[in-house]
């Protein structure tokens, strides 16, 4: 009898794609059992709480296993890939007397294994962790040994028959196990019906249902008393949709529950004329310089912003709650908020305040396109220091934003509308549009609130400032 080693089989685990991340679901494999892959090869897609990203495998062989299948939420640190690194070639082994095999030199740790993003778990990170309790017994040792051949598709039916094997995790998305943990239901005893032996919600639904008819035969057994089980919630699915809360959705409600019950919020609001600003706009898409760039009013009211941060420096800071102190930076990383397929993210301009104007559009443009894609990073959603959020552009007026988390300030723009407005001592059709500039009253006073607000109104109003305040 030979069996095969299992030297040459690696694993590759869910690495950290971003800073404090601990879990990704797996949109999509791009590799099957059997296909031959090569080191920096995409292997699958995976949505993590902040973005959607493809995961290249760090070294070359033939898969062996997938262990989760689409859709499956995979913690951080878990293998979901087996490669034979050997080319799938087995390797034989006598199966006789086994012979004494020396320990084998402790290993250095390699470090992390750089992914597409950020690096991947240390090595010494995603070991097993020992079982705690007393050493398992000759029967216990056997009985284990029975349930891993049983698992590996191999009967051991003199082990099995010294006490029940246990079952395997029934397979099951996070839903899915608190709906059976809701409705009282042991996976275990659910019959899959997704694909690869997945447990749907309506398995655990049907399970509920199929409790009455085995009820009689029970009865013979005496059971302690239970309190009534709650009342099951049910709904129409013709006339209403449930929608697991997961990836961008999950994140962006935490950051904004924790950011709205942490900082105290100030809105303060301006009316401004922007007719100049809008002429400005104009001029600028016939300037040679700026052929090709995405030239629109939110590039000018970015720069604005950028500018009333320089003259007011103390806006641009974060709250540090466990060191007790106020964190002033002295770079600008413009967060730009953005409507995506997966939900509202905000991407930020690193180093926003030493571009030019020219430079300022390009990564607007780039910033834009790469939402719209779902190709944002995570690194690109990390270190923002103050954001803007467009509601102008569905039309409304403005409104009152809630912080980015660890920013001290956010600025909405509101519609840009012809409205009547005094100019000169004349009343005329002018171009008008409102701002709101939420800020932490931690850091931000009414009155440092207020000077940046009215920096960012007068250079709209007069967009030469750009160049005297600049």
């Amino acid at each position: 009898m030979t069996t095969m080693t299992e030297a040459s089989v690696r694993e590759f685990k869910m690495p950290d794609v971003g800073e404090g991340l601990t879990e990704a679901e797996i949109l999509k494999w791009y590799v099957q059992p059997g296909d031959t892959v090569t080191d920096g090869q995409v292997v699958c897609e995976v949505e993590t709480a902040k973005a959607a990203v493809e995961l290249p495998i760090p070294y070359d062989g033939v898969v062996r296993e997938l262990r989760f299948a689409e859709g499956t939420t995979v913690d951080v640190g878990t293998a979901i890939i087996a490669v034979d690194v050997a080319g799938g070639a087995p390797v034989e082994a006598a199966a006789e007397e086994p012979a004494a095999v020396e320990p084998e030199p402790e290993r250095k740790p390699e470090g992390r294994q750089p992914v597409l993003v950020g690096y991947g778990v240390a090595a010494s990170s995603t070991k097993r962790r020992p079982r705690k309790g007393p050493e398992p017994t000759a029967a216990e040792a056997a009985v284990q040994a029975a349930v891993q051949s049983e698992l590996n598709g191999h009967t051991h039916e003199p082990a099995a028959a010294l006490v029940p094997q246990e079952r395997p995790r029934p397979l099951a998305k996070p839903p899915v196990r608190k709906l059976a943990k809701d409705l009282g239901v042991d996976l275990a005893t659910v019959t899959p019906s997704g694909p690869d032996g997945v447990i749907t919600r309506e398995d655990v639904h049907a399970a509920v249902a199929a409790v009455p008819t085995e009820a009689p035969q029970q009865a013979a057994v005496p059971a302690a008393p239970v309190a009534p089980a709650a009342p099951v919630a049910s709904y129409d699915t013709g006339r209403e949709t449930r929608v697991p809360i997961k990836g961008v959705r999950k994140a962006t409600a935490a950051a904004m529950v924790g950011s709205a019950f942490t900082a105290p919020h100030v809105t303060e609001f301006v009316t401004v004329d922007v007719t100049r600003t809008m002429k400005l706009v104009e001029e600028l898409k016939q300037d040679k310089e700026m052929q090709g760039l995405r030239v629109n009013p939110l590039l000018l009211i970015a720069k604005a912003l950028l500018v009333a941060v320089k003259r007011n420096p103390d806006i641009n800071a974060s709250w540090d709650e466990a060191n007790q102190e106020i964190v002033l930076k002295h770079y600008v990383n413009l967060g730009i908020a953005a409507a995506t397929p997966r939900g509202l993210i905000v991407p930020n301009i690193k180093d926003a305040h030493a571009k030019t104007l020219p430079q300022l559009a390009e990564s607007l443009g780039e910033l834009v396109t790469t939402a719209r894609d779902g190709k944002t990073s995570p690194a690109a959603m990390q270190g923002g220091t103050v954001t803007i959020t467009n509601v102008g552009v569905f039309g409304i007026d403005t409104g009152t934003p809630i912080l980015n988390p660890g920013e001290a300030a956010i600025l909405a723009v509101g519609a840009i509308k012809l409205q009547p407005w005094v100019h000169k001592g004349k009343v005329k059709p002018r171009q008008v549009t409102t701002l709101a500039l939420s800020f932490d009253h931690r850091l931000v006073d009414g009155e440092l609130g207020s000077k940046v607000l009215a920096d960012i109104a007068a250079i709209l109003e007069q967009p030469k400032r750009l160049i005297t305040w600049g």
